[in-house]
C-alpha cells in the first residue's frame, strides 16, 4: 500500500476493523459467500494471506435447487451450508456477518455501517437481484427466486392458494386460486413450472376434499418465441413436449404488460391467476455504484480481461456482478460455473502477484456445458456438440447437482429425499410458514 494510506486510515474512521498495511500479511477481502466468493476463498487457503469473508448471511446455498424449496421437494437445509463450517478447517479466514454500504477505494476500505475493513486485495462477488425492466411496483405480487427466503415465500404463497381455494365459496375464484402463472422460459422458470406441475397435479391429489389440485391451471409466459432460449432450437423443443405433458400451457411471444393481486395481462390476454412468480430477469447489486463504475444496462460492473476494475489492479469483480467477455466477445452467462471459475482464477491471480509475477494472463471460461431438468424424469442437457434429454439427461442433471453441493450430510439428505419422491410421489416439505400462514 502507498506510504501514509494507514494514518488516513485512522484519521478516516477510527472503528477500521482489520486495517491493511498494518504490517501483517497482504489482506484480501471477499465480499459475498456465493459460489465465486466461496471458491475464491477456498482457493487461497494455503496463499501467505489474511482473507476476511463477508456476508449478510451466515450460509451459502445452493442456488440451482432452490426451485426445489420453493416446490416443497426440498428443505431450506438440504441445500444450505454455515459458512462457518465450510471454512472451519482453513485457518487465514475471518467471517464477517454484515451488510455492505460502500466502497472506499482511496483509503482501500469496505464500509459496513459504522465499521471500515482494510484492504490490499478486494473481491466484490455479490451477485445478482430481481430486475422488473421498470416495473418494480411488480415486485410486490410476482416474487423472484434467489435466497432461501424467497424460495420459502413462493412455497407459502403456492400452498396458501390452495388452502384458500379449498376454502372459497366462490367458482371463479376457486379457478384463479389454482392458476399459476410463471413469467419467464428460462431454466429457473421451466423448472418452477414443471416442479409445480408435479406438487398440484400428483403430490397433492388426493391430499383436498373440496378441489381438485389436478385441475390447476400452470402458465408459463415467455416474451420470446420458445422457451430455454440459451439451449438450441431442438432441445427447446424436447422441453417443451415435456411441460405439455405435465399440463403446462405456454403463452410464447407474450411480453407482459400489467400485473397485479388479480394476475396479469400478457400479450393482450388477461389471465386471472392467484400465485404470479417471476422468473424473467435479473439485475446486479449496487456494486458499480459503490465502485464509481461504469455498469451495463443491467447494472453489471465492466471489467478488464484479468477481471479487474478498469484503473484499479488489485479490485477485483465476479459472477453476476462482472460484466465479462469471452474469447468471442460475447458476455459470459451469469451461472454457477462461471462464477466458480472466476473465483479460482482471481486466487491465482493474487497468489502470482504475491510471489512477484510481472505478468496477469486473461480469464477464460471453460463451457463444460447447459442442464435443465421439466418435472420428473425429463430433462434437457448439452455439451458441446453432445445433446441429451429424456432420463439419461435427468439423470446426469441429478448426479451433477448432488455432484456440486457442499457436504456430504447435504448431498445425503437430498438423495433420500429424491429417491422418497420418486418412489410415493410425495413430497416432504410441505410447510406453511410465515407470518401469513394461517390463511386468511
Amino acid at each position: 500500500m502507498p506510504e501514509g494510506t494507514e494514518m488516513r486510515l485512522a484519521n478516516a474512521a477510527p472503528a477500521c476493523l482489520f486495517c491493511a498495511g498494518d504490517g501483517r500479511r497482504p489482506r484480501v477481502v471477499i465480499v459475498g459467500a456465493g459460489f465465486g466468493g466461496l471458491s475464491a476463498a477456498r482457493a487461497l487457503a494455503g496463499a501467505p494471506v489474511d482473507i476476511v469473508l463477508i456476508d449478510r448471511h451466515n450460509y451459502h446455498v445452493f442456488q440451482p435447487l432452490l426451485y426445489q424449496v420453493a416446490t416443497a421437494g426440498l428443505s431450506p437445509a438440504d441445500i444450505a451450508s454455515p459458512i462457518r463450517a465450510i471454512l472451519s478447517r482453513q485457518r487465514n479466514v475471518t467471517i464477517v456477518l454484515g451488510t455492505v454500504g460502500g466502497i472506499d477505494k482511496e483509503n482501500r476500505a469496505v464500509l459496513l455501517g459504522e465499521r471500515r475493513i482494510g484492504f490490499d486485495y478486494l473481491v466484490v462477488a455479490t451477485g445478482a437481484r430481481h430486475s422488473y425492466f421498470g416495473h418494480d411496483a411488480w415486485e410486490r405480487v410476482a416474487p423472484g427466486l434467489k435466497t432461501i427466503d424467497d424460495a420459502t415465500a413462493i412455497r407459502r404463497k403456492v400452498l396458501l392458494a390452495l388452502e384458500r381455494a379449498e376454502s372459497s365459496e366462490d367458482e371463479d375464484e376457486r379457478r384463479r386460486l389454482t392458476t399459476f402463472a410463471i413469467i419467464g422460459a428460462g431454466p429457473t422458470g421451466v423448472e418452477l413450472a414443471g416442479a409445480i406441475a408435479e406438487l398440484v397435479r400428483v403430490a397433492l391429489a388426493a391430499d383436498f376434499r373440496r378441489i381438485d389440485p389436478s385441475m390447476s391451471r400452470i402458465i408459463l409466459v415467455e416474451a420470446g418465441p420458445r422457451i430455454l432460449p440459451s439451449f438450441p432450437e431442438c432441445l427447446s423443443a424436447v422441453g417443451q413436449r415435456a411441460l405439455a405433458r405435465l399440463g403446462v400451457q405456454l403463452r410464447l411471444g407474450a411480453a407482459v404488460t400489467a400485473c397485479d393481486e388479480g394476475g396479469l395481462v400478457a400479450g393482450g390476454e388477461s389471465i386471472a391467476a392467484g400465485t404470479v412468480l417471476w422468473a424473467a430477469g435479473v439485475a446486479a447489486s449496487p456494486a458499480a455504484a459503490w465502485l464509481e463504475a461504469a455498469p451495463d444496462r443491467n447494472g453489471r460492473v465492466m471489467v478488464e480481461a484479468d477481471l479487474t476494475l478498469p484503473g484499479d489492479a488489485n479490485i477485483f469483480v465476479i459472477g453476476d456482478t462482472a460484466h465479462a467477455r469471452d474469447r468471442t466477445g460475447k458476455p459470459l452467462p451469469g451461472v454457477a460455473p462461471v462464477a466458480k471459475q472466476q473465483g479460482l482464477f482471481i486466487a491465482r491471480t493474487i497468489i502470482a502477484d504475491i510471489r512477484g509475477s510481472a505478468q496477469r494472463g486473461a480469464f477464460r471460461y471453460r463451457d463444460f456445458g447447459n442442464l435443465a431438468t421439466i418435472g420428473r424424469k425429463a430433462a434437457v442437457a448439452e455439451f458441446g456438440f453432445v445433446r441429451l434429454s429424456g432420463r439419461l439427461a435427468w439423470l446426469l442433471w441429478g448426479a451433477v447437482h448432488i455432484y456440486f453441493l457442499i457436504g456430504f450430510r447435504n448431498r445425503l439428505a437430498v438423495v433420500l429425499d429424491w429417491l422418497w419422491a420418486y418412489v410415493t410421489f410425495q413430497r416432504g416439505a410441505r410447510l406453511i410458514t410465515g407470518a401469513d400462514a394461517h390463511g386468511s
